[in-house]
């Protein structure tokens, strides 16, 4: 079943607090690009991650983190918890 204008429900976050998942435009609003094309090319070059697996959104924290690596505000060798977990499953 589709959403229609009459079944969607609008969601309003509270003031000052951004949604965690960004459309592609809002990526590249928040990102600071000029335009989606650029957006795109810094999706392909690495600058910033892709879109989740299985969705057309970004997360916004993934994106924070990539662009901290990249301009040298974390260091490569620092791991989050999901990171060090996904490197170390199966490790006993």
């Amino acid at each position: 079943m589709s959403e229609t204008p009459e079944t969607r429900r609008k969601i309003c976050l509270p003031l000052g607090l951004l949604p965690r998942m960004l459309s592609r435009e809002q990526a590249a609003e928040y990102c600071g690009c000029e335009s989606l094309p650029a957006f795109d090319d810094w999706v392909r070059r690495g600058i910033v991650p892709k879109a989740m697996t299985g969705t057309i959104s970004w997360d916004r924290k993934a994106i924070d983190r990539s662009l901290d690596r990249r301009s040298g505000l974390l260091s490569e060798a620092v791991l989050s918890i999901e990171e060090w977990l996904c490197e170390h499953a199966g490790r006993r």
